[in-house]
């Protein structure tokens, strides 16, 4: 029995719910179904559907199954259009995991745009700060602020953030202002758990300078400690398109002006370049082009 069609039976009955329905929608006879189903248990030697004469279910091993096969299906199909003569345009689902805030401020108006302008390609968009593995997870494409490390991944640079140290000033009221990055050491610090302790600060005259702090409070998302400064509980040390907007209009105080906190890239990065799916090729190309000259600083 041919593996794939196997697969096929598998994921129409679970999208259609019945063995019926899959036979309806793939056009293949309810008993050949049935028989490519129970083919694939016994191959695989493990149950993957609950029956009963009401309603079919998952098992955990079944869920898992389902997840892998219809990627790797939707994969099959997305190769077999790309290498068609006929076809030119992205086609299948496209999965991308970008930073929180970035993505909610800055990469969520886009996506319309971009299916709209091709019409083939889904978007599967998972948001979290945490750097995800994105062969090992299946991520076609990441949005990562980072300075990052030598890796096989590819990236291309979308822009540049500078970081901003600021506080509010009621903590300042309280709690004094520093004028010395040695000085953060003796403060309440409210760190980002992807930073390292370690903070460096270049002079106007090109000295470094840098600080180990004692966070007071460590969180994996910048906008958490956004809205722990601008409620006086310390220090913070922020991309500009988190706390641009505050340090603007007087909410939260940039401190050390003439310390440079350095800037960190906004990069999209994919696994390779040999064999990139159209699909990648052009979110990349769209993005670059969406912050061509952009800087927030």
């Amino acid at each position: 029995m041919d593996k794939v069609q196997e697969m096929t039976s598998f994921v129409a009955v679970v999208d259609a719910g019945s063995f019926i329905g899959a036979a309806d929608a793939t056009g293949v006879t309810k008993a050949a179904i049935s028989r490519h189903v129970a083919d694939l248990e016994r191959r695989l030697g493990v149950r993957l559907l609950h029956r009963t004469t009401r309603r079919l279910s998952l098992t955990d091993e079944g869920r898992t199954f389902y997840s892998r096969s219809r990627d790797l299906l939707a994969g099959i199909a997305e190769a077999e259009a790309e290498l068609s003569a006929s076809s030119t345009e992205p086609t299948g689902l496209l999965r991308i995991t970008a930073p929180l805030t970035f993505g909610v401020l800055h990469l969520a108006p886009l996506w319309a745009r971009f299916t709209a302008e091709h019409t083939q390609v889904s978007l599967d968009i998972t948001l979290s700060d945490r750097v995800v593995d994105l062969v090992e997870e299946g991520f076609d494409l990441a949005v990562r602020i980072s300075r990052l490390p030598n890796s096989t991944l590819v990236s291309r640079q979308l822009g540049i953030t500078r970081m901003l140290l600021c506080a509010s000033p009621a903590y300042l009221e309280a709690h004094g202002t520093p004028h010395a990055p040695a000085e953060l050491a003796s403060h309440a610090v409210l760190a980002y758990s992807y930073w390292p302790d370690d903070w460096q600060f270049t002079t106007a005259d090109g000295r470094i300078e840098r600080v180990t702090v004692k966070p007071f409070m460590r969180s994996n998302n910048g906008d958490t400690s956004r809205v722990a400064a601008l409620a006086g509980q310390g220090i913070t040390l922020q991309p500009d398109f988190i706390v641009g907007d505050d340090v603007r209009e007087g909410r939260l105080i940039h401190l050390l002006p003439t310390h440079d906190a350095g800037t960190i890239g906004i990069h999209a990065v994919y696994a390779s370049r040999k064999h990139l799916p159209v699909k990648v090729r052009r979110m990349v190309d769209f993005l670059a082009a969406a912050f061509d000259g952009v800087r927030w600083s």
